[in-house]
């Protein structure tokens, strides 16, 4: 795989952060997770392919124990507020003084500078100081977050993932880490870069809602079908768009032209009747094959059955049975290679990697024994 070779620390956190670990995973890295004794595991459910150490950073004798991990790792992803690592002596400017390869990844929520750097927050206030949030909304009601995949997942880990590997492929060049300051806020910012850009073109002129790609177009918005499904509708083109006509059993000619943006409520009240005498199923039919840029809003039950994916292998399923989009981009030579076993059990691994990294059976029995790391084997099933 692609990242074969390549060892990377993650310290334990919520979503972003273990998303990022697996994607590094899923392409061939190393991803040890430092977890805290105690924890209750990955609540984020995102432990794909890493195995479990077990310390507690909070004693010395922890911050110690990673330190030594640090010195060989290539990679260290920590998701904590501004400030955190450094009271734990395990700052960028320690660790990478003592391995000057090490990359060292910050991922949160305000970066590492500015006035709300120490300050909490979730997805939703990311995407609020990010100003995309006020773009997001029907029509005359409150912005809403599109649950928390934007600034948490988008902005956050996967920009942070695209900011390890340009680190990665830089450190052939100079042979040097360096420190990735990933905001999540900043990177929900970076993917708006098309509402920045194309704002003096009008896309985005009149209110939230009432715009062309924000739901106010009735050829670019949903429709609830007979049986209580819906139909996804993205005929922005005219020639789509006369295929989205033709397929209403609709009249070019008896109807306003696409883009007079006065006649789009009416236009969605129309659309709106045409599709409810339908079923989920019969529009399919009717569209599918077609360019008319109409599909059905899957729900998760179905998008593992739906043809197109399931030709393509888009779902995996682990050995516990559980369903996942398969990893992407899918690269012709280096695939992905997903592990199918079971998320890691806190501290499962702690022992066998600390014997990896050089210490001592000696060493780990005495920190098993200050209660510095937690060591938790599975048992076998007699």
């Amino acid at each position: 795989m692609a990242l074969r070779g390549v060892l990377v620390l993650e310290l334990a956190g919520l979503a972003p952060g273990p998303f990022c670990g697996m994607v590094l995973a899923d392409f061939g890295a190393q991803v040890v997770r430092v977890d805290r004794p105690g924890a209750r595991g990955d609540v984020s459910f995102m432990a794909r392919g890493k195995r479990s150490l077990a310390v507690n950073l909070k004693r010395p004798d922890g911050a110690l124990v990673l330190r030594r991990l640090c010195a060989q790792a290539d990679v260290v992803l920590e998701p904590f507020r501004h400030g955190v690592m450094e009271k734990l002596q395990l700052g960028p400017e320690i660790l990478q003084r003592e391995n000057p390869k090490l990359i060292y990844a910050r991922l949160s929520g305000f970066g590492q500078s500015g006035r709300f750097c120490g300050v909490a927050g979730h997805d939703i206030n990311y995407l609020a100081l990010s100003g995309v949030l006020s773009k997001i909304g029907r029509s005359g009601e409150n912005p809403y977050a599109p649950l928390n995949l934007l600034a948490d997942f988008g902005g956050g880990g996967l920009i942070c993932t695209l900011g390890i590997l340009l680190a990665l492929f830089q450190r052939t060049r100079s042979g040097k880490g360096q420190v990735i300051d990933a905001s999540m806020v900043e990177g929900t910012a970076y993917l708006s870069s098309f509402l920045w850009k194309s704002q003096q073109v009008g896309l985005w002129e009149r209110p939230r809602g009432q715009n062309m790609l924000d739901g106010g177009a009735p050829f670019y918005t949903t429709y609830r079908t007979a049986d209580g499904g819906f139909m996804a509708v993205g005929a922005v083109e005219p020639q789509f768009y006369k295929l989205l006509i033709k397929g209403l059993g609709l009249k070019s000619d008896e109807l306003p032209n696409q883009m007079s943006v006065t006649d789009w409520p009416e236009m969605k009240r129309r659309f709106a009747e045409v599709f409810a005498k339908k079923t989920k199923e019969e529009w399919c039919q009717i569209f599918d094959g077609t360019d008319a840029c109409v599909t059905p809003v899957l729900t998760f039950e179905e998008v593992t059955q739906h043809d197109h994916n399931k030709e393509r292998g888009s779902f995996i399923t682990d050995e516990e049975q559980n369903v996942s989009p398969r990893p992407a981009p899918l690269l012709s030579d280096t695939p992905a290679l997903p592990s199918s076993k079971r998320d890691p059990f806190v501290g499962e691994h702690t022992e066998e990697i600390l014997q990896e990294f050089g210490f001592s059976q000696v060493e780990i029995n005495q920190l098993a024994s200050d209660k510095i790391i937690e060591i938790n084997k599975p048992r076998a099933n007699l």
